[in-house]
Parts: structure tokens; sequence; C-alpha cells
């Protein structure tokens, strides 16, 4: 058993899951070419024996073979129990436990088989994270989907919340898999900014902060919304006892005049005592989730100045930017860190609060410190933009202040700034995958029109030959569709969802391959330099859509240098414990190939450079350029797993950077599979073919050509067309051509119907979308795929693939 470090409370034990040696791919197929062998060398063995009639040598021979073969056994056997043992969980779990981040490994079933201590201190032990949240809710259904997500996509992330300790909590929740082969599962639990604070403020009463508190006389509790006491320091504990110091506080104070309260002791007498009401910052001050209260003893009223000294030196010990505000509205204290935020230097403290706020916002918290003032509303969050800082946004709340004497407003300052950018990261994020689906549907209905247009140019052209007055009419026009078509697979670029065929290969050998075509397209002013650093790992790319990035950041440096300059390109390899220096947040930690594109041009001004990567977004001048360049780039990084970000030098000049993971799993196919284009010659057609498809113009252009080409067309506008046809032919058909996405019932639930009736029936699926993005749909074994727009001869070369019974595509994901 594996056995986490005891913590308070904790009493749970993970199972030590078992594995068994087994055998790698080739050491299989050794045991395999052993077993054929040895069954040939016994029946030579009976056939010596037949023919010499001795079969004392025959029986000797037999015995020599099965001890070879004996012995080849036990030599794989071996070797796979010295390379496929058991899973060394303790090397895990110090692994694990060398991160403050909470960390889990699950297996396929779901059960916990390794977390770090963190893991247990925010979960309350060691559940499964299936388990930490009720069975039957939103939150469970979110991370089992969380688990289904990482193991197709490779990540998953969402934001949840569970019922953890005396208060329900989010959790940013992040799963990927641990693995090449995804087996197991590494979550990762990471806190919301309101639970930090939180956490932060338990751990502040029930640490040394607390004790310094309880040493100078002064009771400090921590209450949720409605009042119940979640946690309190020594002082406030030994006044109300144990049982009472886990109850509500509104059960233990009793409201007096002049603003005191009354707390019932232990021993059961009355202490005046006054209320200082700090809330901790939810979505916004009114509505916190959590209160702070310091109890200040004593009679009279408690002042901000020399006449109570206990509550500057409180306020200057919290972590949080507080000031205090009379009537009038001028600063009666504030403390270092709201100093330290607003940018006040010593002896500059300013006497007004609209001192610290450009113009535009002096009477937006003028407004706001007099209605606090008067006692009218709730606090308020302000997003301000300071004098230190005009060009960026702070969060200023302002609330009433009560038991501070003269003081009667107090002011709370928090540096967003790490927020608003996580904020506009994500509002681009979102951008660009809605603009990404509206562009994938634009491409699948164009590819439909593209795709009556090239086969009716195909039909036309065999019935003109090359010397004939419309035959270079035709061809123009059947050229100018295959443009089309190259633009909408740049749109598909960008969406992610072309078809890719990747490999494993070397980033630096595709470089390579392409160093002299770089040369002649940068020209003779500008200088190409590459650089390769050491120990580059594989990865897993299509080469073609590689070398496509390549050459479009290379064309855009060219044209930001019109004068000439220098452009380098340098590939080096970053470790996993590097990425959390790198500052991308999106990035997961894993082992990358990293390739920075570096010109020396004019850069790219700030006001743009967001908007870069947006498809048809161009700085160029009007016919000089689409805007779908880096828009593509961007498509074909992110669909191959990897991450792209631009940056200007400081020398001038602008840096585009690729990260694409390193590929662990070095026998993977290194290709998807895909219907083969034959060089035959265009022979004639035999057999009965079942078209489905359900646009008019792109269903009668592949019956013309298929009709042409010899065989039997039966044709169905819908799924529902097409069982009717097959239910009307007991026989049969040979071949079943149908669209993927249909209307009423599409083609994979088309195709299930059909091998009902027909186990061994042949499929094509074709579709304007992308082999990638359907491959969940088309999970139909023994298929092939056909992308449109197609060609006549492409059309013709698929059909005669699949019935002269080529090596057909599963159609499953890799």
């Amino acid at each position: 058993m594996v056995r986490q470090p005891d913590l308070p409370g904790d009493t749970d034990t993970l199972p030590d899951p078992i594995e068994w040696p087994r055998l790698p791919g080739a050491q299989r197929s050794f045991m395999t070419v052993i077993a054929a062998a040895t069954l040939l060398g016994l029946v030579s063995a009976l056939l010596v024996g037949w023919t010499l009639q001795t079969w004392e040598a025959a029986a000797i021979y037999g015995a020599l073979i099965m001890s070879a073969a004996a012995v080849g056994y036990v030599s794989a056997l071996g070797r796979a129990r010295r390379g496929g043992g058991r899973v060394d969980w303790a090397l895990v779990r110090s692994a694990l436990s060398s991160r403050s981040d909470a960390l889990a490994i699950t297996d396929g079933g779901g059960r916990l088989l390794s977390a770090n201590d963190a893991y247990g201190t925010r979960c309350g032990g060691y559940p499964s994270p299936f388990d930490i949240a009720e069975p039957e809710t939103e939150a469970h259904a979110i991370i089992a989907g969380l688990a289904v997500q990482a193991r197709r996509d490779g990540n998953a992330q969402a934001e949840v919340e569970i019922a953890a300790g005396p208060r329900a909590r989010r959790l940013r929740i992040a799963c990927r898999p641990a693995e090449a082969s995804r087996k197991y599962l590494l979550w990762t639990l990471r806190r919301t900014a309101e639970d930090r604070v939180f956490d932060e403020a338990v751990a502040m009463l029930e640490g040394p902060f607390g004790i310094v508190l309880s040493g100078g006389g002064l009771m400090a509790v921590l209450t949720g919304r409605d009042g119940e006491i979640l946690a309190a320091n020594g002082a406030f504990r030994s006044a109300v006892g144990g049982d009472r110091s886990s109850g509500n506080l509104g059960q233990i104070l009793a409201p007096k005049p002049g603003g005191l309260h009354g707390l019932q002791r232990d021993d059961g007498t009355v202490e005046a005592v006054r209320l200082v009401e700090l809330p901790l910052p939810g979505e916004s001050a009114s509505d916190a989730e959590a209160y702070l209260f310091v109890l200040l003893p004593g009679t009279g009223p408690a002042t901000g100045d020399a006449g109570n000294d206990s509550i500057p030196a409180l306020l200057s010990a919290l972590p949080l930017g507080l000031a205090l505000v009379d009537r009038d509205g001028r600063f009666v204290f504030v403390n270092a860190a709201f100093e330290a935020t607003v940018g006040i230097g010593e002896g500059d403290r300013p006497v007004y609060p609209t001192e610290l706020v450009v113009d535009e916002d002096k009477s937006l918290v003028s407004d706001a410190v007099r209605r606090a003032a008067g006692g009218h509303g709730k606090a308020r969050d302000l997003r301000v933009r300071l004098t230190v800082r005009p060009d960026e946004q702070a969060v200023l709340t302002v609330g009433r202040a009560t038991g501070f004497g003269e003081a009667n407003v107090v002011l709370s300052v928090r540096d967003n700034r790490e927020q608003l950018k996580l904020e506009r990261q994500v509002a681009q994020a979102t951008k660009m995958q809605a603009v990404g689906q509206l562009a994938g549907g634009v491409a699948h209905d164009f590819n439909n029109i593209l795709t009556a247009v090239i086969g009716y140019c195909d039909l036309m052209l065999m019935r003109h030959s090359p010397g004939d007055a419309d035959f270079d009419d035709i061809n123009q026009i059947r050229q100018n569709a295959n443009r089309a078509a190259n633009l909408v697979r740049q749109l598909l670029a960008f969406s992610r969802q072309q078809t890719l065929r990747p490999q494993i290969l070397q980033v630096s050998d595709v470089i390579g391959e392409l160093s002299h075509l770089l040369k002649r397209l940068l020209g003779e002013t500008i200088t190409l330099s590459v650089r390769h650093g050491r120990n580059l790992g594989a990865v897993r790319a299509d080469p073609g859509q590689l070398e496509q990035v390549i050459v479009n950041l290379a064309v855009n440096a060219r044209d930001a240098m019109a004068d000439g300059g220098t452009l380098d390109i340098v590939t080096y390899p970053v470790a996993a414990d590097e990425v959390a220096r790198l500052g991308y947040d999106m990035m997961p930690a894993a082992d990358y190939v990293a390739m920075s594109v570096t010109d020396s041009g004019t850069g790219i001004p700030a006001d743009i450079i967001g908007k870069i990567f947006e498809p048809f977004f161009t700085t160029k001048e009007f016919g000089k350029g689409t805007g779908l360049g880096l828009s593509t780039v961007y498509g074909i990084v992110k669909q191959t797993g990897g991450f792209i970000f631009a940056a200007n030098e400081a020398s001038g000049g602008a840096r585009f950077t690729i990260y694409l993971p390193v590929c662990q799993d070095m026998a993977r196919p290194d290709t998807v599979p895909a219907v083969a284009t034959l060089s035959a010659a265009d022979l004639w057609g035999k057999g009965t073919i079942l078209l489905v498809e359900d646009e008019a113009m792109v269903r009668a252009v592949a019956e013309r050509a298929l009709s042409r080409k010899g065989y039997d067309l039966l044709t169905a506008g819908n799924g529902e067309e097409a069982l009717e046809l097959l239910d009307a032919r007991p026989q049969g058909v040979d071949l079943l051509i149908t669209d993927v996405v249909m209307p009423t019932m599409d083609g994979p639930t088309l195709v299930r119907h059909a091998r009902e009736r027909f186990p061994t029936l042949r499929i094509i699926f074709m579709s304007g979308y992308a082999e990638e993005q359907l491959r969940r749909s088309i999970n139909v074994p023994g298929v092939a795929f056909l992308p449109k727009p197609f060609s006549v001869q492409e059309l013709g070369d698929a059909v005669r693939t699949m019935l002269a019974g080529a090596p057909e595509s599963t159609g499953k994901p890799d």
C-alpha cells in the first residue's frame, strides 16, 4: 500500500496498483516468429522421419528445435520483465511532492493512485478527483467530462464549485494525460483568487499573526456571510469557550448603545467590545462571502490616532491596501500596502482620495466617498485609473467604516493588472474561437459549391480537346476554382479544422530542407541566419503544414524589411521546469521544441499586435494580401498542439516564437488514414453504388461522373431515403458513398443501420468539413474519407480503390 503522509484528521490510504510485465510490440513479433519457426521445425522433423524411416533421428531433431524455442521464449519473457516492470509510485510521489500545486494521478477507472500533500490539504483528505463533488451534481458531471476531454484532446480545464469544509469553494481543475498511452490522468487543482484570500485569512488567524493579536489582547474572528464562525484566534476561543467558538457570532454578541456590543464570555460575564469589520473580497465587496472581525476592548469610542495605537498597528500588519477617510473626505490613516499600490512616496501623502486618480475618475471617487460617509448604499467596487499608472486600471473599494472614531470611510485598493491581463487573454481566445467556428461553417458551404464547379468543369473538359475554342475558358474557370479551394483550406487552417497528415519529425530537418527556398524568397538584400540548438526532441506534425508556417513567417518578415535586413531562425529545447518562467499561463508544463523567427524590420505597432492572428486582418495595401497568412500559421500551430506568441524586440523588429510539444510516443503511426489516389488510367467501372448527398448540385455532378464511368447509380437526398432503397434491394449494393452532415439522419447513423443489414458493405464518407473535426462522428470501422472539394478524377480513384479491395481506412481516431 502507498500511504500518503499523515495529515490532521486523515487516515485514508491509497492502493498500490499492480502492473504485470507485458511484451512490447517488437517482442510480441519475435514471439510470433519463434512459434512459427517451431511449428515448421516440427513438421520438417516428421517429414525427415517419414522419408528416412529413422524416427530416432527425427525425435532428436525435434527436441533440438523445441529447446531452441524454449530458450528464445525465456529470453523474450526476461526482457519483458526487465523492461515492463511495475510503476515506481514512490518516485512518482516524490515528483508530485516537489510542486506546490495540488496534484493527483488516477487510472482509467478513476481510482486515485498518488497525490501530494497539497492535494490532501485542498480536498480534506485523499478522495479521487471524481469524488470531490457530490454524485449527480453539475460539478460531478463537469469533472467526469474533463477526463473524457483530456483523453481525447490532450488537455482539459474548467472551474467548478464544490462543498469542501465549512463553505462552498470554487476550484480551477485541469486534467491531462500523465503519459503517452493516456492510461493515467494527471489532475491539477488550483484555488480562485477569492478562495486564496479566504485561506490566507484562516492561516493568518490560526498562525503566528493570530498569536500576536492574542498577545495584545485583541480578539479576531472570521465568519461567513450568515455569521457562522469559520476561524478565530486564541484570544477569542479562550474568551467564549471551545464549544461556542464554532457557532454563530450573532448569538455571542449583543448590540449595546454607542455602537458597542456585549461579548458573552465563557465565565458568564459580558464584556463591552467594539467591532471592526473588514469584508473579504468576493466578486464585489458588497457580495463578500466572508468577513474578518476584530473585537476591540473598551467602553468609549475607539480612535484612529494616538488615542488607540492598536488600530494603526493592526491595519499596518494586514497585507491588504487599506486607508481610512473622515467625513470631510480627508485621509486619516494609510497603511504601507496602500501606499505601495497607489505609488505614494515617503512624505508625499495626499490629502484627499481624489488626488490619487486621473481627472476623469475624480467625480466618481468623490461621489462614492460622500455616499459612504453619509451611510447611503453598500460598499462599491470602482475601476479607476491611478495617476501613477494612467494607462492601467485598479480596483478601489469604498465602504462605510464603524469603530474607528473620526474615520467613517474605509478604502481598499487592489492591483488587478494580472486579472485584467487574464481577462484580455480569455476575451481574445474566445473571439478567435468564435471566428474560427464561423470560418469553418463558411468553408463547409463553400466546399460544396466548389465541388460542383470543379466537377462540372471536369465533365465539360471531357467533351473538349485542348484545341477547342472553349477549352481555355473552361480550364481557366477550373484553375480559379482550385485557387478558391486553397483559400478555403487556409480558412480551415485558421479554424483548426483542416485534415492533417502528422509525422514524427525533427524541426531542424524541415528548416534545413527549406533553407534554399527561403533564400530565394527573401532576396539578396536580406540575410538568412539559421541556428539549431542541441538535444532537440522529435515533434509530431504535418511536414507540409509546418513548411507553410515557416514560409508564411519568412514572407511576412521580408515585407517588413523593405530596405533589407536580417532574418534569424533559431531552434532550441525548452524543458518542462522552464515553462513557468516563460510567463505564459495557458502553456502546460511539458517538454517543447521552440522555434523563433526574428527580423530586423519595423516591428509590430502596439495597437494591432493583439489582432495580427485574426483572419483577413492585414496592414498591407489593398490587393497585396488576403490577411490569412498569420491566421493560417496560428491555426496550424494550435491544431498541432503547440503555441505561438508575437513580441517586439527592444532593438527593433518582431519576433514570433513557436512552441511544439515533444512527441513522447514514438510508436504511434506516422500518418492519418486517407483515401489513396491512384495514378492508373481512367478505367471503366463496374458495380452498383448508392450515393447519398443532401446538396442537389453535388449529388448531380457525382452521379454524372460515376455514370460516365459505367457504374450503376442509386441516389438519395437523405438517410431515410437511402435506407428505403437498401430495403428494396435484398442483394444490396457494392459501395455506399454518403455525406457526413445531413439533416434528420446523418451519414454515420445511416452507415450503422446499413451495416446491420449488410455487414461487409464498403463505405466512403465525403464532407466539406475536415476529417479531424469529424473523427468522433465517423468512428465506424472499414471506411474511407474523401474531403470536398474533389475532382471527377479524385472521385473515380476513390471509388475504384474501394471496389478493388485496397486497404481501407479505419475511420477511427488515432
